[in-house]
């Protein structure tokens, strides 16, 4: 299998449009119900009764179909080996069901490692929108890419 995007793809500064989804509000429910099944997460009522404003996400769906959104734009076309984990992770305004999410990946920094010379750590900043254009979610992680063949020791 070749991989379009290796470690050397990720300079510092670049942008990555991740694409778009729309959260239909049956997918919302089945999630809620099986993973945060909090009122406002699974009653239209109980939801505009809170402080989200109506029946929203979990913001641990959020992250998931931010995932699935970098995953087929970009990691699943790449070197990416994974991630020690995630440093830091905010959610910002609710995502209600019916909402079209949007995401962009920002690398803001890429080293190459010395323990493992064929690998370099990719350190980016996943951004995800609402329909309007308003920041939902955010968040830091570095995660691990091969670097190309050629590259290699």
């Amino acid at each position: 299998m070749t991989h379009e995007l290796a470690f050397e793809d990720f300079s510092p500064g670049k942008i990555f449009d991740l694409g778009s989804l729309t959260l239909e509000r049956d997918e919302l429910l089945a999630f809620a119900r099986e993973f945060d099944p909090q009122p406002f997460h699974l009653d239209e009522e109980a939801g505009r009764a809170s402080i989200l404003g109506g029946l929203a996400a979990s913001g641990w769906q959020t992250a998931g179909l931010t995932q699935r959104l970098i995953t087929r734009a970009l990691l699943a076309r790449s070197t990416c080996e994974g991630s020690p984990g995630i440093t830091s992770l905010k959610w910002m305004r609710p995502v209600l069901a019916g909402d079209t999410l949007s995401a962009r990946m920002t690398v803001l920094a890429a080293r190459p490692l010395r323990s493992r010379p064929g690998y370099g750590m990719v350190t980016m900043l996943v951004e995800t929108f609402n329909g309007a254009g308003e920041l939902v979610m955010q968040y830091e992680n570095p995660a691990l890419f091969a670097r190309r063949v050629e590259a290699r020791p």
